[in-house]
């Protein structure tokens, strides 16, 4: 879709008026000078999207405040304990994220002198970031004019331009991102195309559902999401536990699980090393 410069800038005003009206605030947009300090902490920005990933926003703000009062960068987060790292990050869900958070702050202290990299070409290398993280991370750290795409951006560029087609894929909207990039201020830009999604899904149907690769998500309750994170908190809380005093900590929260998927969440932990098992007693590894 090729388009007009006179669509481009109604689009882009449309957008940035809204979002100078109705944006919304939070820590990791800004420096420490609150609201007025328009340069946010690298490091607060690449937590806040490892914490983002498939987790509401609201849910998220306590969780990045105490995390960047605990590990204010990545050296303090590198030398932290695993387990009390997976402690403070249960009820955020996907444990593998905080390990791979972890993992990365460990990467940015050794190889880049506790520098965020500024560019996705550098941090898609990194553990846990995949190409929409790698743009997010370089846009609102460093101002960087990355093309990427998540699901209030689709929202909102699906919701302007596609209204009438059903099966949107993403490689549709890309080349419509790229041509109404403001590069003269990339971050703002980026928040002002959240904000509207955002907005979008709270006042109408959700336009993000005339996706190609919409799919509701499961139910969370008795799923193998939800015994993986039950295991990790039982064993962060209470430290190591053989398996049938585990399972009992996990019947607590867990209702009607199958055995063979206790077993199998035990299994699978193991082998993405979140878990280690010696002599039939399960721990943190």
């Amino acid at each position: 879709m090729l388009l007009s410069k006179r669509r481009v800038e109604d689009f882009r005003k449309t957008i940035l008026d809204f979002y100078a009206a109705s944006g919304r605030s939070f820590p990791w947009r800004y420096g420490a000078g609150g609201e007025g300090d328009p340069a946010p902490d690298p490091w607060g920005v690449l937590v806040s999207e490892f914490m983002l990933q498939q987790t509401q926003t609201r849910r998220v703000l306590a969780y990045w405040e105490r995390w960047m009062e605990l590990w204010p960068g990545p050296a303090e987060l590198a030398a932290a304990d695993l387990g009390r790292v997976l402690k403070e990050w249960s009820g955020l869900g996907y444990n593998r994220r905080a390990k791979n958070l972890r993992e990365c702050a460990r990467l940015i202290a050794e190889r880049h002198g506790g520098r965020v990299p500024g560019v996705p070409e550098e941090l898609i290398t990194l553990p846990g970031i995949g190409p929409y993280t790698a743009g997010a991370i370089a846009c609102f750290a460093w101002n960087y004019p990355a093309v990427f795409i998540e699901t209030n951006i689709r929202s909102t560029v699906i919701h302007f331009f596609f209204q009438d087609q059903a099966a949107v894929k993403d490689s549709e909207l890309i080349p419509v991102l790229s041509q109404c990039l403001d590069r003269s201020n990339p971050r703002v830009w980026y928040w002002a195309l959240m904000d509207y999604g955002a907005e979008l899904k709270r006042v109408t149907k959700n336009p993000g559902r005339k996706s190609a690769g919409y799919v509701r998500q499961s139910r969370f309750e008795g799923s193998f999401r939800q015994i993986r994170g039950a295991v990790i908190r039982a064993l962060s809380v209470k430290g190591p536990l053989d398996a049938p005093a585990l399972r009992g900590e996990l019947a607590k929260s867990v209702k009607d699980m199958a055995e063979t998927d206790y077993y199998k969440a035990l299994e699978v932990l193991e082998r993405e090393l979140m878990v280690a098992e010696e002599g039939g007693v399960y721990r943190i590894k």
